[in-house]
């Protein structure tokens, strides 16, 4: 144990951890401070529990259409206690595996809430420990909306993890990633889901085309979907909650999903009282290299504005880790981060969306390969497509994905477009038969000018 160790690290989420790790890789000696567990949202709160219940969800999904493909079966009832041991018990399997690496790493742990009083200095419980360099990554927390109060049947995605019961009715105020995640949960297991949306779409950052993909399917699946719809308040009592809109219609359900999104975990622990700058959102201001206003202090993952994503803190966590070992590390850009929703279907994609294609390059071409011609989507009965946007006579700028499993041809897609890769270039490598990334295939084919199983 050091009070001045090479790298100091507050916070041990996705971003703060991979910093500590590459950098006791590179022979730094490092200290990490976690006021909860190594691992933070992702592990324990976000990503992994999250998951869990999308498996089980589609567990049942394939248990009520059985019948479809023959095989009788019959969705008894669900009994949410196991269903929680079960995605408590992947969690813990995770956690365990994460504390062995920090030891093997000999990463020094200071277990508190850490407060940056200034330079490269954190203080936490009475202990003032200076790195050589500072690394930020305290993470996000779950927003809520001006005048409504969260608890009881009002929820946010932590209560929503483990909530005790199968709610009948749910209403989500949010139509982005974590509220079509958890919608897409609850109507698998059998809610009756309203989604309130007060943008346009759905998933309005995705491309039109996969926002229209995704509401089509939810729909047919009887989600409700209110977009361009306000809300104006909540009131609960011990047994619902009822929501009225903007508009004066009032909704009534079991539980409320507040899912709004995230904010940066910024305020209340000395950053803007002593010297680093964040926006007016909270967000910390960095510059290209991850570096604050502050000397040899950096900032990673969610506190940074962008897409709060954790394999994009992760992968800001190793090039921080290593540019303080004095490296030359390449930083991906935000937009060429893969970004996927476990929903049924899944939406993924990489890239710019076919307005931003225009506003960045000009004239763009696009195509849509429909997943109805791929042999191993019929198999699955799933919908969807592949869509693919190319700067003229350029590469592929943009791909975006919607159907069963599609987060899976994420990892092809995000070369593709990191390479930048020519539509023919891709059009001649084999996809193996019969897998959704002919799909994939079929749409450089298409680009490239040699569709075989579309119709030009």
């Amino acid at each position: 144990m050091t009070d001045t160790p090479d790298v100091l690290i507050l916070g041990g989420g996705s971003g703060g951890y991979a910093a500590a790790f590459r950098a006791a890789q590179l022979g730094k000696t490092v200290t990490l401070i976690e006021e909860d567990k190594i691992g933070g949202t992702c592990l324990h709160r976000g990503c992994i529990p999250t998951k869990a219940l999308v498996h089980a969800a589609e567990v049942a999904d394939t248990v009520t259409h059985a019948a479809t493909v023959g095989i009788g079966a019959t969705l008894g009832e669900i009994d949410l206690d196991a269903v929680h041991r079960y995605k408590d018990g992947v969690v813990d399997r995770l956690y365990k595996g994460l504390q062995g690496l920090v030891r093997s790493h000999k990463i020094d742990v200071a277990t508190g809430t850490g407060r940056y009083v200034g330079s490269t200095t954190v203080e936490v419980d009475g202990r003032s420990i200076t790195g050589g360099s500072l690394v930020l990554a305290t993470g996000s927390q779950v927003r809520s909306l001006p005048g409504l109060k969260i608890g009881g049947r009002i929820l946010t995605s932590d209560q929503a993890l483990s909530f005790p019961t199968l709610p009948r009715r749910v209403i989500v105020l949010g139509g982005g990633i974590i509220g079509v995640e958890f919608a897409n949960i609850w109507a698998s297991l059998g809610a009756d889901v309203t989604i309130i949306e007060a943008l346009p779409s759905l998933v309005a950052s995705e491309d039109e085309w996969t926002s229209k993909q995704l509401t089509r399917a939810f729909r047919k699946r009887g989600i409700t979907i209110k977009t361009d719809t306000r809300f104006a308040k909540a009131v609960q009592d011990q047994n619902s909650v009822s929501v009225t809109t903007e508009s004066g219609d009032t909704l009534d359900a079991d539980v409320l999903l507040v899912a709004v999104g995230r904010g940066p975990r910024t305020a209340g622990i000395g950053l803007a009282e002593n010297g680093i700058e964040v926006d007016e959102r909270g967000f910390v201001r960095t510059d290209p290299r991850l570096h604050t206003s502050v000397a040899n202090v950096y900032a990673v993952g969610d506190i940074v504005a962008g897409p709060q994503l954790a394999h994009r803190g992760f992968q800001q966590g190793l090039f921080v880790a290593e540019y303080i070992a004095g490296l030359d590390p390449a930083l991906v850009e935000d937009v060429n981060i893969p970004r996927v929703a476990y929903s049924n279907p899944e939406i993924a994609s990489v890239g710019y969306t076919e307005i931003q294609a225009r506003e960045r390059f000009g004239a763009v071409d696009s195509t849509v390969y429909d997943l109805a011609g791929n042999g191993k989507s019929q198999i699955l009965g799933t919908s969807g497509g592949v869509k693919l946007i190319r700067a003229v006579d350029g590469p592929i700028v943009g791909v975006h994905l919607v159907g069963e499993r599609v987060g899976e041809l994420i990892g092809e897609s995000q070369l593709i477009v990191n390479w930048g890769a020519y539509p023919d270039e891709v059009a001649h490598l084999i996809h193996a038969h019969p897998t959704q990334a002919e799909a994939l295939g079929e749409a450089h084919l298409t680009l490239a000018g040699q569709a075989l199983h579309s119709h030009t």
